[in-house]
């Protein structure tokens, strides 16, 4: 059986849903603690499949006993593993979190690259990783897609695309500018309102925009 394919929206349709994102989330930030670069690409790593929550719950320790990439390069893996054990894959978190402060100390001096070309070489770090940081930390006019933006991307008849890169490619030309903002925008729609599960539809300000509106009413 063919899968009905979505009614793509319109040049007007676009402008419409951007102008209606950067009116609800006029200040939105990500959800992680985090006070240097550092810190952040640590947290972004973690919260590959983990929820932001769980990450705050883990990093003041992680923090605490690696505060620079100089003491991660250097610790041991079983320690590691014991201060992220509560987070998803910690087995290969915790190689990869090394990995990447070895690799901070032997070609980046110990400072973590704003770069996204370069970070995308650091262990653990791919092009999603490395976009939300540059998002985070520099305001890049970038567009990250996790699995809320992708979900609402698809909802909202932003993109049709099979893949994360390929949506992050659309949406990025569709939005052009304020993609840092839409971004983080679309991250808390899909978190707390256009949820995977029981999304709440009854007075949602996309409710005009959404192709599968009808689907979530009983």
């Amino acid at each position: 059986m063919a899968t009905k394919k979505i009614k793509l929206a319109t040049k007007k349709e676009i402008e419409e849903i951007k102008a209606l994102f950067l009116e609800h989330y006029p200040d939105s930030l990500t959800e992680l603690n985090y006070n240097n670069i550092y810190e952040l690409l640590v947290a972004v790593m973690l919260s590959a499949q983990c929820t932001d929550k769980r990450v705050n719950i883990i990093t003041p320790s992680l923090f605490e006993a690696y505060p620079t990439p100089i003491e991660l390069a250097n610790a041991n893996l079983d320690d590691v593993k014991l201060y992220i054990k509560s987070c998803s894959f910690f087995n290969n978190k915790a190689k990869n979190l090394i990995k990447m402060a070895q690799s901070v100390i032997e070609n980046y001096n110990g400072e973590i690259p704003q770069d996204t070309k370069e970070l995308v070489k650091l262990a653990g770090v791919g092009q999603k990783t490395a976009n939300v940081v540059m998002i985070e930390y520099r305001g890049a006019n970038l567009m990250a897609v996790d699995t809320h933006v992708f979900r609402v991307a698809h909802r909202l008849g932003l993109s049709d695309d099979k893949t994360a890169i390929k949506t992050e490619e659309t949406l990025t030309k569709k939005f052009k500018t304020d993609l840092h903002r839409l971004h983080q925008a679309m991250v808390l729609f899909g978190r707390y309102k256009c949820k995977a599960v029981k999304p709440e539809c009854d007075g949602c300000f996309m409710e005009k925009y959404c192709r599968t509106s009808e689907t979530f009413k009983v």
